[in-house]
């Protein structure tokens, strides 16, 4: 039997607004335990919540970003149900009217083929505190500063059929909401999160599986891991026989499984119910444009522009303009340096990649700054040192060791352009090696590459690549 997975995801973003989405208290992340919930975060009577208009700026923006319908009516609705981490026994969400409607997003796959999902509708709601189990001996401790924090929940439609599928997507609105500065999208600390529903049914059934729920995966890597396990899972479990039971389920990532945490609730098990203490939102086309105005070059676009404007491919542009942070450092390079865009991109992908991923920092983090590269690119460009010598400076650079004028001063790499000092260095290698003079004058020209190699090893690498090419051309066919 031939099964096709059907996946919908359910991405929660933390708006980068100062202040919670119904109160005045901070959302800075870190502070110490319950010392930012105020009196509305807890709940206590008497209170009543105040809408933040920032939170409401944040959602229209990312509407217009995923080109949805923007609901000009919307209403803040009460999702009731019990945990510790939610004082008030219930959650202020969106339900039946939420602030974004139908939209999509275009993603690209490995093939290099494109697809597109569609979203649902993406609401605003209040995040709920957080449980602790460690270090309570047997209890649970709840921390209250993360209640009421602005959230934008981020319906897909069920359009993927794999995991990486839903990784692509989860990553392109990750992009999209960091580039339009709405959310940070630090997943370590929690602010990009998501659901992922999964089922399974046969290739060619237009009905859907019977899905399971899992929640709260922080990592593109344990999003893929734990689709792939819970596809696994279903198919096991129909194969042989049985019913895949509506739940919703936990991922381990040390147990790489999934496992059942309680029985999948419907809409109705929450009883949503306009909320009394907050009027419908009502938002003016004024408010709606004013907001388009403020839309920075998304993704989108800006890998067109660089395929366009610097001649780079598809798969080039569109690694650079992944993330905002790392556009922003490539263009800084190209545009100090002076540099070939194509050049000054194999070593933002090549070189700095490499040395974050191994560090396991981001570009903001680089200790090799934009300046510097582009520094470095520039004695690229005027031959004061050669594409393999720069790796040296690189690395020197990353380790601390000052900017590229420093380094190559310092360690003393400079490359030897002066021509009589190279042909010197070449008749001494011709000299020394006169067998392969003759192999090479009898119609071996692979030989010629183990000239080039004895001249660079004789200048420690430091002579001009072309200007020994060519010279060595010219002795060895006089």
């Amino acid at each position: 039997m031939e099964w096709e997975a059907v996946i919908g995801l359910e991405i929660h973003s933390q708006l980068a607004t100062n202040s919670k989405i119904f109160s005045g208290a901070s959302t800075a992340y870190g502070a110490e335990p319950n010392t930012q919930a105020c009196a509305v975060d807890l709940g206590l009577p008497g209170v009543l919540p105040v809408l933040n208009k920032e939170a409401v700026g944040m959602a229209v923006k990312f509407g217009l970003a995923v080109n949805a319908e923007i609901g000009q009516h919307s209403v803040f609705a009460r999702k009731n149900y019990f945990y510790p981490d939610l004082p008030k026994g219930y959650q202020i969400s969106q339900y039946e009217l939420p602030i974004v409607g139908k939209g999509h997003v275009e993603i690209e796959l490995e093939d290099g083929s494109s697809k597109t999902v569609g979203v649902t509708r993406a609401h605003l709601e209040e995040d709920a505190g957080k449980s602790l189990h460690e270090d309570f001996q047997g209890m649970t401790g709840i921390d209250l500063n993360r209640a009421g924090t602005p959230l934008l929940e981020i319906v897909s439609e069920p359009d993927m059929r794999s995991a990486k599928e839903a990784v692509a997507y989860m990553k392109k609105i990750h992009s999209l909401v960091t580039y339009l500065g709405i959310c940070d999208g630090n997943m370590q600390e929690g602010s990009f999160r998501c659901d992922a529903n999964v089922s399974v049914r046969l290739k060619g059934e237009e009905t859907f599986g019977t899905r399971a729920e899992l929640k709260n995966i922080n990592s593109f890597r344990f999003v893929e891991r734990a689709i792939n396990y819970e596809i696994e899972r279903q198919i096991d479990v129909l194969e042989g026989g049985g019913k895949v039971v509506q739940e919703t389920r936990l991922y381990d990532a040390d147990k790489d499984e999934t496992r059942s945490m309680r029985g999948k609730e419907e809409a109705n098990d929450y009883r949503y119910f306009p909320d009394p203490d907050l009027l419908p939102v009502v938002i003016e086309d004024g408010f709606i444009e004013a907001t388009r105005g403020t839309l920075p070059e998304l993704p989108d676009e800006k890998k067109a522009r660089y395929m366009e404007a610097f001649g780079l491919s598809a798969y080039d542009a569109g690694v650079l303009t992944a993330s905002r942070d790392l556009a922003a450092y490539f263009e800084q390079v190209v545009e100090e340096s002076g540099a070939d865009a194509k050049q000054c991109a194999n070593w933002v992908q090549g070189e700095v990649s490499a040395a974050l991923n191994k560090d396991g920092i981001e570009i903001t983090e680089s200790p090799v700054s934009a300046a510097m590269l582009a520094g470095m690119m520039k004695r690229i460009a005027d031959n004061t040192i050669s594409g393999k010598i720069a790796k040296q400076v690189f690395q020197a650079m990353w380790a601390g060791e000052g900017d590229a004028d420093a380094v190559i001063e310092a360690k003393g790499l400079k490359q030897i352009t002066d021509t009589g000092a190279i042909e010197s260095i070449i008749d001494e290698v011709l000299a020394n090696n006169a067998d392969q003079v003759e192999q090479y004058r009898a119609g071996n020209e692979k030989v010629f590459g183990f000239f080039v190699g004895q001249v660079m090893k004789a200048t420690q690498g430091k002579a001009n690549p072309q200007q020994v090419n060519q010279l060595l051309k010219g002795k060895l066919q006089s």
